[in-house]
């Protein structure tokens, strides 16, 4: 599981480079927020859901898609195979409660984007933040939302067994 944590940051962090010029909105840390008895987002979408309503609530966000098991990656929502087996994740860093744009927090920091992993793992940059790492998580099947999950990593308290290459 730490493997899989590490290595979506890096496929997110990495795959920021490849997004540059498309601004995107960001979720807001109560879009995380899972209802415990019916898994339900708080935009509406749950298990048994199919791509037009996931799209719906969305469609707009950076979406990460692992098609059979591949490697993570930014796809066009256009393109996005949600008749195979899916995996779409949608990530967010958060620094102190509050959902960081990449390319402002870069310039505002005077650091790279290939940087940014390092950065937000520094042990003095992290004595001063709270640095979180949420995504959603939804398993598909058939065109048809199987699994939903909300998973975080708090860098300041499980951020020790990360490290950036």
């Amino acid at each position: 599981m730490k493997k899989l944590i590490a290595s979506l940051i890096l496929t997110f962090s990495l795959s920021l480079l490849c997004a540059c010029g498309e601004e995107k909105p960001l979720l807001s840390a109560t879009d995380y927020d899972l209802d415990a008895e019916t898994a339900q987002t708080i935009r509406g979408v749950k298990i048994g859901d199919g791509s037009d309503v996931f799209l719906a609530a969305y469609g707009s966000y950076d979406i990460l898609s692992s098609v059979d098991g591949g490697d993570y990656q930014f796809l066009p929502v256009e393109e996005i195979p949600f008749d195979k087996s899916l995996t779409t994740i949608l990530p967010s860093f958060f620094v102190d409660g509050t959902a960081v744009e990449i390319d402002s927090f870069c310039e505002e920091n005077g650091i790279e984007k290939d940087a940014l992993l390092s950065f937000l793992t520094d042990e003095t940059y992290l004595e001063r933040h709270a640095v979180i790492y949420q995504y959603l998580v939804f398993e598909w099947e058939n065109g048809t939302i199987k699994d939903i999950r909300s998973e975080s990593m708090d860098y300041n308290k499980d951020g020790s067994y990360y490290t950036a290459n």
